[in-house]
């Protein structure tokens, strides 16, 4: 498996992961998250875990399961964590306590290292057997609900070591930090070269006309990705330069607000026949590959975002990027080389201009960015950072670690 990336992942990247593989063959890691389907943590996994079996590493992955009260209450829990006005109840925190409870007796805990994503099963921790326990935050938590923070801090302050994606989003605990930004993986299907008559395709099956330029944004249909702000940024493009606009996502089983927030956006965007509006189904990596390759411009104007892979998507395809300055996308757009950072529709709307006004610099930020993405974040660099900080909580106290 490792041997595919030669070539396109830094060579050190590959060594490192071969001896780190050696260390640690045939003990055992354990992921648990809440989606198989949908958003980020889902996608990077579906892609690390044959990486780390390849490697002779017995991994397995699990999801928490939960009524629908229970993902309405993580949803809180989420938002409050990044900052949004949210009340938790004890009553509350005490349902996501028992549906934790009732997720341990059915789950399979037993492994040499466990790595629990984010908020939902965080709780887990409470019934761990043996092994290395690893929380990893994939949120922006920089500026949370104090209170609801706190309370989670309960659960995450009991783990041998915390992971966060971004310096700023770590927390003051007494436990071992990490800064692991999340990857892209270049030979999935949403990351791996395309033909033109594939591009083709995908856009003529979705009714995308190609002969004017296309905007793009790919993500969940969630009000911290701002597609309200995308739509108005277009609008106000569309004075000055004929363009289209394309918004795109697939829904997450453990988000309930989604339909909610595709329908405000679809009501805004309801008198623009240049306006494209595409709920995907789950795994729809192909044709969001495609979206991505044939757009012209690629916008992730989020207002709250943990990390933003589509950011390193675009820039991985070599295409001009516009990020909002918040969460992890500035640790992937180097504004004003790899693509620009924005902290308002009106600034959305001045950059588009001027990649659509200087093809030029547009194609050379973009190649600067793809190249950005192979040193910094191919998922060969993540999961040799995930199995490193298994091996120095194996080896505890050593200041250098030998391979």
């Amino acid at each position: 498996m490792i041997s595919h990336y030669s070539g396109i992942s830094p060579t050190g990247d590959l060594l490192l992961l071969q001896k780190l593989g050696a260390k640690l063959k045939k003990k055992s890691f354990l992921h648990i998250n809440s989606t198989k389907a949908g958003g980020g943590v889902a996608e990077i996994l579906q892609r690390m875990i044959p990486i780390m079996n390849g490697l002779g590493i017995k991994t397995r992955w699990e999801i928490i399961e939960g009524d629908d009260r229970f993902f309405d209450i993580t949803k809180k829990i989420h938002n409050a964590i990044q900052g949004n006005p949210e009340t938790i109840t004890k009553d509350m925190w005490d349902h996501h306590y028992e549906i934790n409870k009732i997720n341990a007796g059915r789950l399979d805990l037993e492994a040499n290292a466990v790595l629990i994503h984010d908020p939902q099963p965080a709780p887990l921790i409470k019934f761990r057997k043996k092994g290395k326990w690893i929380w990893r935050c994939h949120i922006d938590v920089s500026n949370p609900v104090k209170e609801v923070c706190d309370y989670l801090m309960r659960y995450c302050s009991k783990y041998n070591a915390a992971v966060f994606s971004v310096a700023r989003f770590a927390r003051a605990m007494a436990i071992d930090e990490f800064i692991i930004p999340p990857s892209i993986d270049p030979l999935s299907d949403k990351n791996r070269d395309l033909t033109h008559e594939e591009i083709s395709e995908t856009m003529n099956r979705l009714q995308i006309p190609v002969d004017r330029p296309i905007l793009l944004q790919v993500s969940r249909f969630d009000r911290f990705k701002d597609p309200v702000g995308v739509i108005e940024a277009y609008k106000t493009v569309r004075k000055y330069n004929d363009c289209i606009l394309v918004l795109a996502g697939s829904p997450a089983t453990d988000d309930p607000e989604g339909e909610m927030v595709l329908n405000e956006v679809r009501d805004y965007a309801s008198d623009d026949p240049d306006i494209h509006i595409h709920l995907l189904p789950p795994f729809s990596d192909r044709d969001i590959n495609a979206l991505q390759r044939g757009a012209t411009i690629i916008l992730q104007k989020s207002l709250k975002e943990g990390f933003g892979l589509t950011v390193s998507e675009a820039m991985w395809k070599a295409k001009p990027v516009i990020g909002g300055a918040v969460g992890g996308i500035p640790l992937q757009i180097v504004h004003g080389a790899t693509g620009f950072l924005v902290h308002s529709v009106e600034g959305a709307a001045f950059r588009i201009r001027q990649y659509l006004n200087n093809p030029e610099m547009a194609r050379r930020m973009g190649e600067k960015g793809r190249e950005y993405v192979r040193n910094n974040f191919l998922i060969t660099r993540q999961t040799r950072d995930y199995l490193s900080i298994w091996y120095s909580l194996e080896n505890k106290g050593k200041n250098i670690l030998e391979l």
